[in-house]
């Protein structure tokens, strides 16, 4: 509309020295010419309302099929500075071993990241307590397990490509040591409840051989998914151990007993702190130390060595103070035992962690899925297959945010009636929603983005101010309407006079919006969300929407006539 100043007979005012003056003085006649090229854009969809709407409709229903190439994940992987590795030497492997190859391994990686790396930390074997294996999910189940915490130096750095870069180089450097990753953000270990990867196959039962052997065919297929990677029982069933089978019957023949065999077996490998604990008090300082007494390692280098352990009786009554040798009484043989026994509700299982590299966590766990039932007939009868972690997660997470994010739209288009006191207004509003969703399609699609519980939390926050902004058209809209009782006219006033607010309020959502879409934050997917929903959103609010309401009330007015 003109202004007093642009009338006849008032002249426009004078040039201003003030810098800011004139910015505004700019922006408001390039703004006005913008608006004016908008109300011509938009006379001419209203006089092609139905072909618009028709195309429009077509085109924000087709961009929705993209959600199903986008790939689903529950949280997006960042860049970090840390990688957190585990490194499995073959069973049996001794701890001062272990440690050397650790070295050797720190060393290869410091030479396949050159120059990226800022330091290395090894940690080798089993913790001292047991309270770690009980209440952690680790993967260090033996001397023969190391974990390497590879801190960056850039506190940013795209992960998954030196992982990838790793597992390529160690493999060929160390074959017969495996070398798997774990998450190494808090939120990810969060989400995995602590387990090592984001997929968990557990095979639940009571006979531990055949639900190993299952596991164990399992895993091999699991293997050749694509994107599947680090897949890894994390019990063993192999690791090298002596057993040592007392003779009873000749023991107690010469007066000796299990514990008393137990007893010495322990004091010559071990050491007398695991039997009896001997203390030293200093007198002079009044500090106590351990005192410790066994045999020194390189007298115990062969089974013969320990068949030669001498075994005496502990019983103060017996006359019998001959010296027997541990290989009298007992027979010594290599077996394959547990590393580790794992329970759930009392029933031994085997984990099979499965983690995903290049590819959505939901199509790998869509994948293992169909691999789990396709062998379920090679199932022992005793057992039990289940999925857990992360991904047995994700649904429940998926369902809850797209049943709120249709049930938002539903209660926004019930209190809209309220407000409304109309069936119709609120319809024409909710209808720009198809062009938020169709937005955040394109917006993920075109920044490689998938799918994601922030993406979905985006898709919500969009819903709200693409309504907001169609309110304030239809709402105007229908006060002209009341006024001069022309619907053409009316759309076409709504949308001229509100294009000012529209674009205020989605330039401050979207503008708001870019440091975190364009950030490394796990909220990065929300703000590509919100971006891309709102560009599309405010097209479909100053076009799709005017022209809807032109064509519903433009034919009721028609019908009103016919009536006449």
């Amino acid at each position: 509309m003109p202004t007093p100043f642009d009338l006849p007979g008032h002249p426009g005012p004078g040039p201003s020295r003030n810098l800011f003056v004139r910015f505004q003085r700019r922006f408001e006649q390039r703004f006005n010419r913008l608006r004016e090229r908008y109300g011509l854009l938009l006379e001419q969809a209203i006089a092609h309302r139905s072909t618009f709407v028709t195309v429009s409709l077509i085109l924000a229903v087709a961009s929705l099929s993209l959600f199903f190439f986008l790939g689903r994940d529950y949280f997006p992987e960042i860049r970090s500075g840390v990688i957190q590795m585990h490194m499995r030497a073959p069973l049996g492997t001794r701890i001062e071993v272990s440690g050397r190859i650790a070295t050797l391994v720190s060393n290869s990686v410091e030479e396949l990241l050159a120059g990226e790396v800022e330091n290395i930390v090894s940690n080798c074997g089993l913790p001292v307590g047991a309270h770690n294996l009980a209440f952690i999910p680790t993967p260090t189940i033996g001397s023969q397990d190391c974990d390497l915490t590879i801190l960056l130096k850039d506190e940013k750095s795209p992960v998954w490509d030196y992982r990838r870069i790793l597992r390529k180089g160690l493999a060929e450097r160390y074959p017969g040591t495996e070398f798997t990753f774990q998450p190494s953000d808090l939120t990810a270990k969060i989400l995995n409840f602590g387990a090592p990867a984001p997929i968990d196959v557990q095979i639940k039962g009571p006979d531990m051989h055949p639900n190993y052997e299952f596991a164990r065919k399992l895993a091999g297929k699991l293997r050749q998914i694509p994107g599947a990677t680090d897949v890894v029982i994390q019990q063993t069933m192999r690791t090298p151990t002596l057993m040592v089978e007392a003779n009873r019957t000749f023991g107690l023949s010469v007066n000796r007993t299990q514990k008393e065999m137990a007893s010495n077996l322990l004091m010559t490998t071990a050491g007398s702190q695991q039997i009896d604990q001997v203390y030293w008090l200093d007198p002079k300082t009044g500090m106590s130390y351990l005192i410790n007494v066994y045999t020194p390692q390189a007298q115990v280098n062969s089974v013969n060595s320990l068949k030669t352990i001498p075994v005496e009786s502990s019983s103060e009554a017996s006359d019998n103070h001959d010296v027997q040798l541990l290989g009298n009484l007992a027979d010594l043989s290599a077996e394959g035992t547990p590393g580790v026994i794992t329970h759930a509700n009392i029933m031994p299982l085997f984990d099979i962690y499965v983690g995903t590299e290049g590819r959505d966590l939901g199509g790998v766990l869509a994948e293992v899925e169909t691999v789990t039932k396709s062998m379920e007939h090679e199932l022992p009868r005793s057992a039990a297959v289940e999925i857990h972690g992360q991904a047995s997660l994700m649904h429940d997470a998926y369902f809850e945010l797209i049943f709120g994010l249709l049930a938002a739209i539903v209660l926004v288009y019930l209190l809209i009636v309220v407000n409304f006191q109309s069936w119709l207004d609120p319809f024409i509003i909710i209808t720009a929603l198809p062009g938020a969703l169709a937005g955040i399609a394109w917006a993920l699609f075109l920044t490689h983005t998938r799918l994601s519980e922030p993406a979905l939390t985006g898709a919500i926050m969009t819903m709200g101010t693409a309504t907001a902004n169609s309110i304030l058209v239809v709402s105007y809209a229908r006060e002209r309407l009341e006024e001069h009782g022309e619907a053409l006219r009316a759309a076409m006033e709504a949308g001229t006079t509100r294009f000012r607010p529209v674009l205020m309020t989605a330039s401050a959502m979207i503008f708001g919006m870019v440091p975190m879409a364009t950030g490394y934050s796990q909220n990065a997917p929300l703000g590509r969300a919100v971006i891309g929903g709102l560009l599309v959103a405010t097209v479909f609010t100053l076009f799709f929407v005017p022209c809807v309401y032109a064509i519903f009330y433009d034919r009721r007015s028609v019908h009103a006539k016919e009536h006449l």
